[in-house]
């Protein structure tokens, strides 16, 4: 079933219980990353683990809050004899040694089909990850792949910030009609050119700035931006800086990939081909930006005071650390790296 479907069933979470229930009578593979699903939508997935005969063999329940009590009650159908479950993906779902005490107690019931657990961004804990390996050399378990990366207590954040990483803006890379403030945390337009020293790394037509930071992993930042318009970015490093052709802009070529922000209109661009993103009418002009750079997808949310709304999603293999950038076109236009505040709605 493609995400975007599964999206729209998952649009509300009062939902969430009769969309699941009606989408996994015989499917295989389900893919619900980041759709908010919460307990109630877990009750579901168990019971169509428990249903006899159960067809599902790969579930992808990433970036979901579901806790520890979502993953007791997944847990449920997972020990359940009827349920065939190959690869149980729960990446980013704020489980703790608790969680993991269940789905081990799961596989003790039921140890001969799953081969692959992934609970990368967790907070498993010492006793949570000896629990788990343990199943992988018990020779009664078919468990084959254990993934306990990137954990520690940062990542029990609800949400996307989880992710949070913090940037800074590249001296060497920013063309000399932007000034940097704030501890290179600004870039601001400006009507006369900057006293920068000459680089090769020095955007020389474009007014653009990259960060120093590459990205390789799960990473979320925010932005604000003011005037008429801002463009919001990454790029491998190579991109190229000299000239004004198509081969320097964010989003102009295939090695970047950008959102284009006016007001009330945004656009993503790539490859010098764009994209409309209807959306409604809104004061904000923070935007967030998430990276799952492993899984190929580059997100961007409008931000507002307690919600994060979904405008665009890039789907594509990265090969090379991708570095965020900012293009400001208009005098007295600017672009902000915010210091982010945890928060919990996605819609």
């Amino acid at each position: 079933i493609p995400n975007r479907r599964m999206k729209s069933i998952l649009g509300k979470k009062r939902q969430v219980h009769t969309g699941i229930k009606r989408c996994v009578c015989e499917i295989m593979i389900i893919s619900l990353s980041g759709c908010g699903v919460t307990e109630e939508g877990c009750a579901s997935l168990a019971s169509a683990l428990r249903s006899n005969p159960s067809h599902l063999r790969e579930v992808d329940l990433s970036n979901n809050d579901l806790k520890d009590s979502g993953v007791k009650l997944l847990s449920a159908g997972l020990g359940n004899h009827h349920c065939k479950l190959e690869t149980l993906r729960l990446s980013g779902c704020l489980v703790t040694e608790e969680g993991c005490a269940s789905l081990v107690s799961a596989l003790r019931s039921n140890p001969s089909h799953l081969r692959e657990l992934d609970l990368s961004y967790n907070h498993p804990g010492d006793s949570g990850v000896r629990l788990l390996s343990a199943r992988l050399q018990d020779p009664h378990c078919r468990l084959e792949k254990l993934n306990v990366e990137h954990g520690g207590e940062n990542t029990m954040k609800p949400g996307l910030r989880k992710y949070v990483c913090d940037l800074t803006l590249d001296p060497n890379t920013v063309n000399k009609l932007l000034s940097l403030s704030g501890e290179n945390r600004k870039v601001t337009c400006r009507t006369e050119e900057q006293p920068y020293p000459d680089h090769p790394e020095r955007f020389e037509f474009w007014r653009q700035v990259l960060c120093r930071e590459g990205l390789t992993r799960r990473c979320y930042w925010e932005v604000d931006w003011s005037g008429s318009e801002a463009v919001i970015g990454v790029t491998y490093k190579g991109i190229s800086r000299r000239g004004g052709g198509n081969d320097c802009g964010l989003g102009s070529i295939d090695k970047s990939w950008s959102l284009i922000c006016s007001d009330n209109r945004y656009y993503a661009w790539h490859n010098n081909n764009s994209t409309t993103i209807d959306v409604p009418s809104s004061s904000s002009h923070r935007v967030g930006v998430f990276l799952d750079w492993p899984a190929g997808t580059l997100s961007f949310y409008r931000v507002s005071s307690d919600t994060l709304t979904h405008l665009y999603t890039f789907h594509t293999t990265f090969t090379e650390p991708l570095y965020p950038g900012f293009r400001v076109w208009y005098y007295d236009s600017s672009v902000s790296l915010c210091r982010v505040i945890p928060l919990s709605n996605t819609t």
